[in-house]
């Protein structure tokens, strides 16, 4: 029983402290000058993946690569096909042209290379697969080049209210204090949620992967889930989708690229039904931006994407 409350407690210490964080460093962003589309873009995207973070950096220290993989592979299917299946079902979601064209091949891309570096005895390249040192700083090359893009994108979009990012005024004290609080809420709940999710695996012999894959995953993707509805709520449907694929290259790019620095990463066996899953997923959504309305992902599609996660959870729960 300590366990479950520690999961809930944990998950609910994770999405307290990713508000705080993206509050305040949305508020000393607009102190130092810095528009509100790169605030949307860096600072937000980096705070609603704080969690998956956290729990990540944590996860590799205790060498506990199970939990790490599920939770990032885990937590961007769960963006793409409930979060984003949510948000078009309230609303068909309409989308620019550079998401389209840029960003979701971009996130494909980050799935792609995450898949083929964690195959590499498939390609006869070791004779283990490992997630190595190497490979976590090619990530973390890929995750410039997207800041880089991030930043070029600004240039040719200056509308200070690009992302309806409401910001709230802070003393500088104050902020201090939400920044601390929201990264120390968020490496306590980080550690209550792994420590009781491989607890709870282990006293029913089921494996650390199906729970970070799981709970673990959904309960870190709360703070995407809350942005997109929250963008949906606003009319703004472009960021709805921007805030779930940038998500999705954060994911892999930045945060396996320090997971696996911190530690090399032994590939969890049956990973690869997940990495399929992703994959597809991430085309799926691509393909439909030109069926129905251009650009669009309308109610149905939206009603596709909830239908194929549980269809995925149920086929992951059998997997055991």
């Amino acid at each position: 029983m300590l366990d479950y409350l520690g999961i809930i407690l944990g998950l609910a210490l994770l999405y307290k402290g990713a508000g705080y964080l993206v509050d305040a460093s949305s508020d000393l962003a607009e102190r130092l000058g810095i528009s509100s589309l790169v605030i949307g873009l860096t600072i937000v995207a980096f705070g609603t993946s704080m969690p998956e973070f956290i729990v990540n950096v944590y996860s590799s220290l205790q060498g506990n690569a199970d939990v790490a993989y599920g939770n990032i592979v885990g937590s961007s299917i769960c963006n793409i096909l409930l979060i984003l299946g949510l948000a078009a079902l309230l609303t068909p979601l309409k989308v620019q042209s550079s998401t389209v064209w840029k960003e979701i091949p971009f996130a494909l891309l980050a799935a792609l290379t995450l898949f083929a570096m964690s195959n590499k005895t498939f390609f006869n390249l070791v004779n283990t697969d490992y997630l190595t040192r190497t490979d976590g700083i090619i990530l973390l090359f890929f995750f410039i080049a997207f800041l880089y893009y991030t930043f070029e994108l600004t240039k040719s979009k200056q509308e200070e209210s690009a992302l309806g990012l409401k910001v709230h005024k802070h003393k500088g004290i104050i902020l201090f204090f939400m920044m601390a609080g929201g990264f120390a809420a968020l490496f306590i709940g980080a550690r209550l949620t792994v420590d009781s999710a491989v607890n709870i695996a282990r006293q029913f012999g089921i494996s650390e992967l199906l729970i970070s894959s799981t709970i673990v995953a959904v309960g870190t993707s709360f703070p995407e889930l809350v942005t997109s509805l929250v963008a949906v709520q606003k009319k703004e449907m472009d960021l709805s989708i921007g805030n779930i694929v940038g998500s999705n290259i954060f994911n892999i790019f930045f945060i396996m690229g320090v997971s696996a620095v911190i530690s090399p990463l032994a590939v969890p066996v049956g990973i690869n039904f997940d990495f399929i899953i992703l994959i597809i997923t991430t085309i799926l959504l691509f393909v439909f931006m030109f069926s129905g309305k251009k650009h669009t992902l309308d109610r149905w599609e939206g009603m596709i994407f909830l239908l194929l996660y549980v269809v995925y959870v149920a086929i992951i729960l059998i997997r055991g």
